[in-house]
């Protein structure tokens, strides 16, 4: 016997609650739970972490539980100066994050726009990028000191040379169409440049920045050890030697609570600046 099922109607299609789909390639889900699915991603290794513990699984001298760490918190704030610890770290990463973001916006624009200036200086930043910013510490401790210069320094070199071969390519990613329909109303260079290529690649631009943001907070540890008697980095580089493990777990979740924050304020900076593009 052959079953006919019959099909909805077009008013039947149109009343029916559209249910959100999952596993769609770059699909949409509601708020609610892209919301509760983050909350998750950051709570089961905290979890994970306080079911060890609380087991007695792990020896606490190495892996303290959360409660320890977050006592060891409220004793950072009240008795041994967090505050002035995050202050000062913070101005030392946005400090050669702004450096490197002020040259090396300029620097990769023309690198993506002008073949020549791309022939020229590509090759040199490739090379530069895959020297290890720890190696420059002795060099920059001669040339520089070991004032805060210098650890403003090791975060610039960490940052640029990757930072400007990352804007070069977004700026190549404009499509040639725009420029030659520029190119065919008159535009000069100058004109394509401003008009044309800045606008189109700003909000890529944007992700770049935010992207390499989290690339100088990586960095804020091996800054820290030039001769630093402050700062995140200098604390748990500090409680190493004393083997205060509580507080160097304290000091890696607050660098990257801090950079979490940080990059959540350029996701909204983008979502503000450029509303049209679909997050």
């Amino acid at each position: 016997m052959t079953v006919h099922q019959s099909l909805p109607t077009a008013g039947e299609a149109a009343t029916a609650p559209a249910r959100p789909r999952w596993w769609v390639i770059r699909g949409e889900l509601p708020r609610a739970a892209i919301w509760g699915l983050a909350v998750a991603g950051l709570s089961l290794p905290l979890l994970l972490w306080w079911v060890c513990t609380a087991l007695g699984l792990t020896n606490p001298l190495f892996m303290p539980g959360p409660e320890a760490v977050l006592a060891r918190v409220g004793r950072w704030w009240s008795e041994e100066g967090l505050l002035a610890d995050i202050g000062i770290s913070v101005w030392r990463v946005m400090g050669g994050f702004g450096a490197s973001a002020l040259l090396a916006l300029p620097l990769g624009l023309y690198i993506g726009t002008y073949r020549p200036v791309q022939a020229f200086l590509e090759p040199l930043t490739d090379f530069i990028r895959y020297m290890p910013a720890v190696a420059f510490i002795p060099l920059i401790m001669l040339w520089v000191g070991i004032d805060e210069g210098s650890k403003i320094l090791i975060i610039f070199i960490g940052t640029f040379f990757q930072m400007v071969l990352m804007v070069a390519e977004d700026v190549r990613r404009v499509p040639m169409a725009q420029i030659e329909a520029a190119q065919t109303m008159g535009a000069s260079r100058s004109e394509i440049v401003k008009l044309v290529i800045l606008p189109s690649s700003r909000p890529a631009l944007l992700d770049t920045l935010r992207i390499t943001c989290g690339w100088a907070w990586t960095y804020l540890v091996v800054a820290e050890l030039v001769a630093a008697n402050s700062g995140l980095g200098y604390a748990i580089l500090k409680a190493q030697r004393y083997m205060h493990t509580d507080k160097i777990f304290a000091g890696i979740l607050l660098i990257g609570i801090i950079g979490l924050l940080t990059d959540q304020a350029f996701r909204w900076l983008g979502r503000a600046a450029f509303p049209w593009l679909k997050r």
